[in-house]
């Protein structure tokens, strides 16, 4: 079998792995790691529930190949907060009713993450537009986008 080296760090450890080329970052969270935070939602790139942050953008990691992460940083919903202690942007999501089923929790708080981290936010659209990789099951847009505005405010 013909597998290729790649070195990156992992919730804040670093990995370091030969795997095959093929392999996508879901995969490799989800099935080769036990990550199941991570959603597969279409597997296609178009719902973005499994969306994770790699060196602090989202990204879709259905689309990704592990091989081409070789020296970055990947951080999954697992590596944001604990079952003892939420993150900021968890309990915002909790405290907006933003959770709904929570599905695509997991993948909305990526986002909201990667926006903040992103920059400035000119106007309304513009989050909207920055959220609208994510989709809703349970169509709770309103909640989402109330608790992605509060957290790219109060951060």
């Amino acid at each position: 079998m013909n597998t290729n080296p790649v070195h990156f760090t992992l919730n804040g450890k670093p990995v370091k792995i030969s795997i095959e080329p093929w392999t996508t970052l879901l995969d490799y969270l989800r099935y080769h790691k036990k990550l199941v935070g991570t959603k597969k939602g279409c597997d296609h790139g178009q719902c973005g529930a499994c969306t994770v942050l790699v060196d602090g953008n989202s990204v879709n990691s259905c689309l990704c190949l592990l091989v081409s992460l070789d020296g970055k940083d990947i951080t999954t919903i697992e590596g944001i907060g604990t079952a003892d202690t939420l993150s900021v942007e968890q309990q915002i999501f909790i405290e907006e009713d933003a959770y709904q089923c929570g599905f695509c929790t997991p993948g909305q708080i990526c986002s909201t993450i990667a926006m903040r981290n992103r920059g400035e936010i000119n106007s309304e659209e513009e989050l909207k537009d920055w959220m609208s990789g994510n989709l809703c099951r349970c169509a709770a847009y309103k909640n989402l986008t109330k608790a992605a505005r509060r957290i790219y405010k109060e951060s």
